[in-house]
């Protein structure tokens, strides 16, 4: 959903030919996937299907066997020498990875910090923003999510789903050009999971790319430009919501969505 100029130049995921194994299991087998500059892509399939190890590539929290990962042509965790992939120092790959935002489902707050803290702190550890340019951009973003009224509060104090949007502001705040999201709602009791999905739906209007693992099939009917659906980690098929979510063409998302939304 591309609203504006600035993102049609930035935000560009490719991720060619991707294989991950573990202890001899091939989890994800030759992944082949574009989503272009402000799009918004839910990936859906069965528990165990690879497509959190997929989302976990594209920032590098996870390795690859072979092939690459790039966000506007520059490639993710590796630099290239020779035709051969070496992976960067650690510092070179935080320094990288801040161009992807990623929220768990299970929030990871820091439980010493407020959500003012919680949020201030990667831009601040990074010298991005002194700590009052964070603090005024932080309080922007809290607002943006709803919590304007909740910075000087700890994780604990705050609902799942509050802890949650907390994590999808600390994502803005280093203003990725791509943002992850892990099942953000699956951690949450149902009657949380809409407030989560609101903010979701407001930033797929903004124009960043989003690539969302989710098992919400109506939030990913409504919100997502592609339906992309992973299968014994390969992608069986991919295509508009309209048409993968109500006339899927292979058997293995057929059964899937008879199953999910009997």
């Amino acid at each position: 959903m591309t609203t504006t100029a600035d993102a049609a130049t930035r935000g560009l995921v490719e991720i060619h030919n991707v294989h991950k194994s573990y202890g001899g299991v091939e989890v994800l087998k030759g992944i082949d996937l574009t989503v272009q500059p402000g799009e918004v892509v839910a990936v859906l399939g069965a528990s165990g299907s690879g497509k959190s190890t997929l989302l976990r590539t594209i920032n590098h929290l996870e390795t690859v066997d072979r092939g690459s990962v790039t966000v506007d042509g520059e490639l993710i965790g590796y630099e290239q020498r020779n035709g051969k992939l070496y992976e960067l120092r650690e510092k070179a790959v935080l320094e990288r990875r801040t161009q992807i935002g990623i929220v768990f489902q299970n929030f990871n707050l820091f439980p010493h910090l407020t959500a003012l803290e919680n949020v201030t702190e990667a831009p601040i550890a990074l010298g991005r923003l002194s700590k009052d340019d964070a603090r005024e951009l932080v309080l922007g973003l809290l607002d943006r999510v709803g919590l304007a009224d909740k910075a000087g509060h700890y994780p604990r104090q705050l609902s799942g789903g509050q802890q949650q949007r907390v994590a999808i502001a600390r994502a803005l705040a280093l203003k990725p050009k791509v943002i992850l999201f892990d099942e953000p709602t699956s951690a949450l009791d149902p009657e949380l999971v809409g407030e989560v999905l609101d903010v979701i739906r407001d930033l797929a209007q903004l124009g960043t790319t989003l690539i969302i693992v989710t098992h919400e099939i109506g939030f990913a009917r409504e919100v997502a430009d592609r339906v992309v659906f992973v299968d014994a980690g390969r992608i069986i098929e991919q295509g508009p919501p309209s048409e993968v979510l109500v006339a899927p063409r292979h058997p293995r998302v057929q059964e899937f969505l008879a199953k999910v939304l009997a």
